[in-house]
């Protein structure tokens, strides 16, 4: 018998629960003093991004590539300083995001692994 694997954006609950993530981050981004600097005053459009990108990222639509193309992370933040700092804010804004709309810890932890090489591998300065 073939055995059926989940994608994570399957595992978590697809694009209703990508889209609560990115609602609860960004407050969370916006508030973070490492963080706040680096985002627009309108958020709007980095959400929506955003909402894009893990669809994509985390096994679901293509909504990202077909919008903008590759995405090319590393390339698209490396004009902005990004510390070993910051990538570790950032992935506890997302820890928080996920407490906040009660995502199961065990899926937490998962998503949380699958961001965190992104997030450090776009650490473009030292401390």
């Amino acid at each position: 018998m073939e055995r059926y694997h989940q994608t994570i954006y399957e595992a978590i609950g697809g694009e209703q629960t990508v889209r609560r993530m990115v609602e609860a981050f960004y407050p969370r981004v916006q508030s973070e003093p490492l963080l706040a600097p680096l985002f627009p005053e309108d958020i709007t459009p980095v959400m929506e991004k955003q909402f894009m990108f893990l669809s994509q990222f985390f096994g679901g639509p293509a909504l990202f590539s077909d919008a903008y193309g590759h995405p090319m992370m590393r390339a698209r933040h490396m004009p902005f300083p990004i510390t070993p700092e910051r990538a570790e804010a950032w992935l506890n804004c997302m820890r928080q995001a996920m407490q906040d709309i009660e995502m199961d810890p065990e899926l937490r932890e998962i998503v949380i692994q699958r961001l965190s090489g992104p997030a450090h591998h776009f650490v473009n300065q030292p401390s």
